[in-house]
């Protein structure tokens, strides 16, 4: 009897101020934060289980086709020419080299592939030449994403028309907290590239970083923001901050697992169609710690030894891992 009672109880638990579509409030999202851990879990995975294959992750390969010498000021970043971090700067790769990894990346089994440069935007000079990369990495047959920061008007268009699928533009951080984070450029030129993107026609790669020193409620808020946009990104990195010696984040403060996990599993129920990725951070976590994240809903990793500066869990360990969790690739 008591256990039917407490049943009872617990299915007539109100569910406000969740909703069970958007818009999604900052409070919203901070009350699935505040869940039960094991109701939230369960509510992640009924989301990812709607909309995918729980067992699918999809796996992009990163790529830094520029590195260093980057004129902005992000705090957590090593590629600012403002901090000293030791960074061994490159200029742009060659169209040759960026098609040899990518044919690596995809003999790996990686299904796409993302190149990164580290601007504040891509001069137009520049433009042609990663079209033409990306041209050459979509004729392999892989999903195509591209980072060049801040886009000036055409410059998404030119990208649609070289094949691009997907564009990588990050919000961080919450609105009210991201000037401790960046001063060189606003949020709103952030969302400001993100409506190019989307006006051109390409899909969207956009989502924050826990562990820049935020509140709970920040990182409610970073959510908020990104499952309002209309459509939300069908990709949301999740990382988890690696703190670089010589920037001013070094000294971070690392974030509860259980508390990563959170952000995990409320990305997923408010954005439940777009794939989450557990991105930079994993090589930092544990087998159990990972298979949390995927329990709470992320279903995309970053693959391979490197990401853009630092380095990322092995193919071979990540293989191992898929198969000891009964997970595949696409």
């Amino acid at each position: 009897m008591t256990t039917s009672a407490t049943m009872t109880r617990t299915a007539s638990r109100p569910q406000s101020p969740i909703p069970s579509e958007p818009a999604w409030t900052v409070d919203a999202v901070l009350a699935l934060f505040e869940l039960p851990f094991a109701d939230l879990l369960f509510r992640a995975q009924a989301a990812l289980r709607a909309h995918f294959d729980p067992s699918a992750v999809q796996r992009s390969t990163l790529l830094s086709i520029k590195t260093g010498n980057c004129s902005e000021d992000c705090g957590y970043c090593s590629q600012s020419k403002r901090y000293q971090t030791g960074l061994e700067t490159q200029g742009l790769l060659s169209t040759e080299e960026v098609l040899a990894a990518a044919k690596a990346a995809k003999a790996q089994g990686a299904g796409r592939f993302c190149m990164g440069a580290a601007w504040r935007g891509p001069k137009e000079k520049d433009m042609a030449a990663v079209a033409e990369m990306v041209r050459e990495v979509k004729a392999l047959g892989l999903e195509t994403c591209v980072t060049l920061g801040i886009l000036k008007e055409g410059q998404a268009e030119t990208l649609k028309a070289a094949g691009l699928d997907y564009y990588n533009h990050n919000l961080d951080t919450a609105p009210e907290y991201y000037g401790d984070v960046v001063t060189t450029h606003t949020y709103q030129d952030r969302l400001d590239t993100l409506q190019n993107v989307r006006a051109a026609g390409l899909k969207v790669c956009s989502g924050g970083i826990v562990g820049l020193g935020e509140t709970r409620r920040h990182r409610a808020g970073l959510i908020a923001k990104l499952a309002n946009l209309d459509p939300p990104p069908e990709s949301v990195p999740i990382n988890n901050l690696v703190p670089i010696p010589g920037t001013p984040l070094a000294g971070s403060e690392t974030v509860d697992i259980f508390e990563f996990v959170r952000t995990i599993a409320a990305a997923r129920i408010a954005m439940p169609a777009s794939y989450v990725r557990l991105s930079a951070g994993r090589e930092q976590m544990s087998e159990s710690e990972q298979a949390l994240c995927f329990l709470a809903g992320a279903n995309s990793i970053f693959y391979g030894d490197q990401l853009l500066t630092t380095r990322n869990p092995r193919v071979d360990g990540d293989n191992a891992l898929f198969e000891k969790l009964g997970l595949h690739g696409v």
